[in-house]
């Protein structure tokens, strides 16, 4: 399945909401530290509910040890700054899903590390910045999914 990775997560409460999703869709979700709260924290826990055993949770001390771990898989940034919606790519069952942080985004290093035809945006109307990050993670895995026919139900 898929993988979603979280660089530098700075919101509990969305963090717990897209372990909730990994656990319905089947993704492994890495975190990439610093984290911006305790993975204990009440707010995580809420909202993620009971899902944290029903999916794989990894963290890793920082990008460059997320990227030696995902050696070999394709990375996806998904990112405002994308160069294509996120619709128009074909995705494959072991590909990553790379979102940044809620305030900030992704550092324009790492966008421009990978492939152009690689960095993803959702489409939005003119006015509009961005996202919530646990909606823009669900309107991407979910595109990703469908597009694999659901593979895993």
């Amino acid at each position: 399945m898929f993988h979603i990775a979280l660089y530098e997560p700075e919101i509990a409460p969305n963090t717990g909401n897209i372990i909730r999703l990994c656990a319905n869709n089947g993704c492994d979700l890495h975190l990439i530290e610093p984290l911006g709260f305790d993975l204990e924290e009440k707010k995580l826990r809420r909202a993620g509910l009971d899902y944290g055993d029903l999916t794989h949770v990894y963290r890793h001390a920082n990008f460059e040890a997320f990227l030696e771990a995902m050696k070999g898989k394709r990375i996806m940034a998904c990112t405002t700054k994308g160069s294509r919606p996120h619709s128009e790519l074909s995705y494959a069952a072991d590909d990553v899903l790379l979102f940044g942080p809620e305030t900030r985004g992704l550092p324009m290093e790492i966008i421009e590390s990978i492939p152009t035809e690689q960095r993803l945006r959702i489409p939005m109307v003119s006015t509009s910045r961005s996202l919530n990050l646990s909606n823009a993670v669900a309107i991407i895995s979910y595109e990703a999914w469908r597009q694999l026919d659901y593979q895993g139900i």
